[in-house]
C-alpha cells in the first residue's frame, strides 16, 4: 500500500497499487489537487487515522533525528500511517523521509531526489556557537536561537 502526502496529489502521482492517506492531507489541499484527493477517496482510497501510541513513537523518532521542529502534525501522522499500514510513504518532504528511514519505512519520492542517507541533526547556537544534540527553543547557555546543523 502507498500512503500519499499532499505532494502526491499536487504532482498528480499515479500507481496501480492500493493507496491510503489521512484526512489531514485533504485540509492542506486547494483547487485541482483537492479534487484529485476527493476523486481518489471516491474510487476507494483508504483513509487512515493512526493510533496515538504510534504517533508518539513517530514523535520520539523525529526528536531522535532532530526533525521534530520541521514536521507538521499532518507529517507525523502520515509517517505513523505508513508505519501502521506497513506501506510505502509517498512524499517529497526531506524531514519525513529522514524519520521514515530511521523507522525503516520505505519511501517513494515524486518530483525531487530523495535523501541519500538518514541523518541525526545537531543544533547550533547563533550566539555562542555551542552545539547540542537535542533541540531546545533557546540556547541553554546564552539564550540565543538555535538552528539545525548537518552533523557531517
Amino acid at each position: 500500500m502507498y500512503i500519499l502526502d499532499a505532494s502526491a496529489f499536487i504532482n498528480e502521482y499515479h500507481t496501480d497499487e492500493p493507496v491510503a492517506s489521512i484526512p489531514l492531507v485533504r485540509e492542506e489541499l486547494e483547487d485541482e489537487s483537492a479534487y484529485r484527493f476527493d476523486a481518489m477517496e471516491g474510487s476507494g482510497m483508504h483513509l487512515h487515522i493512526p493510533d496515538e501510541g504510534t504517533v508518539e513513537r513517530i514523535e520520539r523518532a523525529a526528536s531522535d533525528t532532530g526533525d521534530a521542529g520541521e514536521l507538521s502534525r499532518t507529517d507525523i501522522r502520515l509517517v505513523a500511517a505508513a508505519f501502521e499500514l506497513d506501506g510505502h510513504l509517498v512524499t517529497d518532504d526531506y524531514a519525513m523521509q529522514n524519520v521514515a528511514e530511521k523507522l525503516e519505512v520505505p519511501v517513494e519520492v515524486i518530483a525531487r531526489e530523495g535523501i541519500d542517507e538518514q541523518r541525526n541533526w545537531h543544533f547550533q547556537c547563533g550566539g555562542c556557537g555551542r552545539e547540542f544534540e537535542e533541540q531546545h527553543d533557546r540556547c541553554p547557555v546564552c539564550g540565543s536561537g538555535l538552528s539545525r546543523k548537518n552533523p557531517a
